[in-house]
């Protein structure tokens, strides 16, 4: 028999799920057979296009939409996943902001809102999702980290700290949720293909850092969902508290 991961029968909650690496983590989660509940800002066509995607593979879906700065947004999310499906298998703590400020520029507006969006929103998200994971067989949380959390970024500090801040909260909730067999993980991607970075990598940017990342590439979006998809099946069932990183050995180089 073929050695393949499957995920038959599991309900998975991706945030940001309407483009880029969470839509890929969306795509490749059903391709192993999860039903998804695909969550975004504001993005209505682009997820439901996900979702139509999701289900011509054979799996149920459906879309919900909020703002995650709002504290109300991720409770709102999990008890969508629960009247669709039922269950909550697997949560992808993916959605973020990635906005740019100069520490003497920056004010407690900027710093909130990166915190709420990258940072309480995972917090309150595992808070809501916990007690349907409980019911799990097999619950997974999945945080969408960044190599920003190991290196630092300039102009980026709120973000970095946010991602820091996130890896942190993956240790912590591994060693509290680990008696419940519920794991916790988190996925650092470097620079990722997507239609946010496809300007930058096109240009000067992307040529310096094709010559600094060891494996003469950046990321593909496809990449990240496969090592979530990983750390969201029974093969990564004794994998806990584990950051990786995806970078193609750049924070080594560096």
């Amino acid at each position: 028999m073929p050695l393949t991961l499957m995920l038959e029968g599991r309900a998975a909650l991706v945030t940001g799920g309407s483009r880029g690496i969470g839509k890929a983590i969306a795509l490749t989660l059903a391709q192993a057979g999860a039903d998804i509940l695909v969550a975004a800002g504001s993005r209505k066509d682009d997820a439901m296009a996900v979702a139509r995607a999701v289900e011509q593979m054979g799996c149920r879906a459906d879309v919900v939409l909020g703002d995650l700065a709002s504290p109300r947004t991720p409770e709102a999310y999990v008890r969508a996943c629960e009247r669709t499906f039922g269950r909550l298998d697997i949560l992808v703590n993916n959605a973020g902001i990635w906005e740019e400020s100069a520490i003497g520029d920056m004010t407690p507006d900027f710093l909130e809102r990166t915190l709420r969006v990258n940072l309480e929103s995972a917090f309150l998200l595992c808070r809501h999702a916990v007690p349907l994971l409980r019911k799990s067989p097999a619950g997974r949380i999945v945080n969408v980290s960044s190599t920003a959390s190991l290196l630092g970024e300039p102009l980026h500090s709120a973000y970095a700290a946010s991602k820091g801040a996130l890896d942190a909260l993956t240790r912590s909730l591994a060693v509290e949720l680990g008696p419940e067999r519920i794991t916790v993980n988190s996925v650092a991607p470097g620079w990722t293909r997507t239609e946010m970075t496809e300007e930058d990598l096109a240009g000067e940017i992307g040529r310096k850092l094709l010559a600094e990342i060891p494996m003469r590439k950046v990321a593909e979006a496809g990449d990240v969902a496969y090592a979530v998809a990983y750390l969201a099946s029974d093969w990564a069932g004794h994998v806990t508290g584990v950051t990786l990183p995806i970078e193609g050995a750049y924070r080594i180089r560096r």
